[in-house]
């Protein structure tokens, strides 16, 4: 595969169905993905992104088909910085195409892009478990400076509420265990107590 026919543009709304295809493969290999979500969400997604001057989806297509994308949000560093930073994410180049430029190629639009609105730096967000991304990252001089974590709304609100808060939950579990203990020493010493009643 020559590296001429490589190429890279924002995504379309019509790119919608090639780009779900794309993140569920990479989710079927453990790659990191979005949930996936019903096609008419993703094009009105991408029609969103499209309009943000913010934000961009970037694709890289061989011999027309999407094979590889990166998302780009120019963003602060941090809350407390003034500082700009284009942060990329979902990086995926599907596996038959890796070692051909891609993921490259779309670095090169993120630097390019951040140049542009005069931004000083790009981060990258990577999933943990792959390996091939996270080196290549290296490689490219981009250092591990945070560890980013997922999860929903609804599980996260469970583990933050404690159990005696929640409704409709039953009590506390250890204050449940400890009234069965003590139940239960009770009925031991009443029994104890009827047997000595029983031989005095």
């Amino acid at each position: 595969m020559s590296r001429h026919l490589l190429e890279i543009r924002d995504a379309r709304p019509e790119d919608a169905a090639a780009l779900l295809k794309l993140w569920s493969e990479a989710g079927s290999r453990g790659a990191e993905q979005p949930n996936a979500r019903p096609l008419e969400d993703a094009t009105a997604a991408l029609a969103q992104v499209a309009a943000d001057p913010d934000e961009r989806v970037v694709v890289g297509l061989y011999e027309g088909e999407v094979v590889s994308a990166i998302h780009l949000r120019r963003a602060a560093m941090s809350p407390l910085h003034t500082d700009m930073a284009v942060h990329t994410s979902y990086l995926i180049v599907r596996p038959e195409h890796r070692k051909h430029g891609f993921a490259r190629a779309l670095l090169d639009s993120a630097v390019t892009w951040a140049e542009d609105k005069d931004v000083a730096h790009v981060t990258a967000i990577t999933s943990s478990g792959s390996r091939d991304t996270n080196r290549f990252l290296a490689r490219l001089g981009l250092g591990t400076v945070a560890t980013v974590r997922v999860a929903g709304t609804g599980m996260l609100r469970r583990k933050l509420t404690p159990e005696s808060l929640r409704p409709n939950t039953p009590r506390n579990l250890g204050l449940m265990l400890a009234q069965r203990r003590s139940i239960q020493r009770r009925a031991i010493e009443q029994a104890l107590r009827g047997e000595r009643a029983q031989e005095g």
